[in-house]
């Protein structure tokens, strides 16, 4: 018999080849596949893992983000030495160690309308790690004008959702998009992001592993792909759950690109405080309040001095503890809290009052490394 295997392969791989629904057929299958990972962070990073160490012939890798420590309770594929470095290129090398049969291509570059039609075409399976709704919206359509199939990944706290989408069956039959499941995004201010809520460590390795599952079964033809599916899990409780999805026609006459130019997990604010305007005021002793509207176990972590905590969610109930003839300074981990706060307090008759762009983890970056980071 003739395959296109070679011997270090044929061993690195015995155990996937020893499986009867997959032999070697299906191991060549996976070596002439190719799968685009966008994202290498919570998510991608063990989808990244897996695919590689399974053998997948060319993985493609795009993140425009560098490596920071905060990442590291989660993102194990990097350690301490990344810090810093761009995560597509810190994947690469390490993959590359664990696995160097197989070929990567990097973009530390941001995904968007004018690229994305240009990146996607060269691979067969699309698995989206993103962690924002502007690049899932962009993603979905991208491969709905390409008739890509789309594994999709999210995680909130403790919550984790996986599913395909734009997937044909052997049939023809196609699935539901991405649209069909959320046909609009929200609105903006909405979604609190996880620099702000958090994140448990082990779920987004629980997710994106389920996501490297998902694309394995892709390129093989086995089992049951979670097209028309949500499935959802709770990490808490264990307790897993599996949804249908309805498809909408509609949702695949999509032939151009749209606008993605939405956030909606921070507040649009435009009073806002830098951290060196800040800095500058406190030198000079300016009389003004900082609000520190974290949870009381960030205000342990670290903090502004003389600031007044009142946790974002008891402001409405503190209204007469502030003043509102002072200039007031709000701020939280990195601004975002602390912007709902600030348009919360000017609806409530509030005007000498700002955001302190960044929190205080800017603060800690750009003014006083001494303040903890976290």
């Amino acid at each position: 018999m003739t395959h296109s295997l070679s011997k270090e392969e044929l061993s690195r791989y015995s155990r996937h080849i020893s499986l009867q629904e997959v032999g070697l057929a299906g191991q060549e299958k996976i070596k002439a596949a190719s799968v685009l990972v966008i994202g290498a962070g919570g998510l991608g990073c063990p989808a990244l893992q897996y695919l590689a160490a399974a053998g997948v012939g060319r993985i493609g890798i795009i993140d425009f983000d560098k490596v920071d420590v905060s990442n590291l309770q989660r993102q194990i594929l990097y350690g301490t030495d990344d810090v810093g470095k761009y995560k597509a290129e810190a994947a690469k090398a390490r993959l590359s160690f664990n696995n160097p049969l197989i070929s990567f291509i990097t973009y530390t570059e941001q995904l968007n309308k004018d690229n994305v039609l240009s990146i996607l075409p060269s691979y067969d399976i699309i698995v989206d790690g993103s962690d924002n709704f502007s690049t899932r919206y962009l993603v979905n359509d991208a491969c709905v004008i390409l008739n890509k199939p789309l594994v999709f990944g999210s995680i909130f706290k403790f919550d984790g959702q996986v599913s395909v989408f734009n997937y044909s069956d052997e049939k023809g039959t196609k699935g539901p998009t991405y649209r069909c499941l959320y046909p609009e995004p929200p609105a903006d201010g909405e979604m609190p992001s996880c620099s702000e809520i958090g994140v448990l460590g082990v779920l987004p390795g629980l997710i994106g592993t389920l996501q490297a599952n998902e694309a394995l079964k892709l390129i093989l033809g086995l089992g049951n792909p979670l097209a028309g599916k949500l499935f959802t899990l709770d990490a808490l409780t264990m307790q897993t759950q599996l949804f249908s999805i309805k498809a909408n026609p509609e949702n695949y006459t999509i032939k151009e690109l749209g606008n993605y130019d939405f956030s909606c997990e921070t507040t649009v604010l435009q009073d806002v405080i830098q951290v060196t305007e800040l800095k500058s005021l406190l030198d000079q002793q300016a009389d003004l309040l900082l609000l520190d509207v974290r949870e009381q176990y960030e205000y342990d972590l670290c903090r502004l001095e003389g600031a007044l905590l009142i946790p974002m969610n008891t402001v409405p109930h503190h209204l007469q503890d502030l003043p509102k003839n002072k200039n007031i300074v709000v701020y939280c981990h990195h601004g975002m809290r602390s912007a709902s706060i600030v348009n919360f307090l000017k609806a409530n008759g509030f005007e000498k009052i700002s955001n302190l762009e960044g929190g205080i983890h800017a603060w800690s970056m750009e003014v006083d490394n001494t303040v903890a980071v976290y």
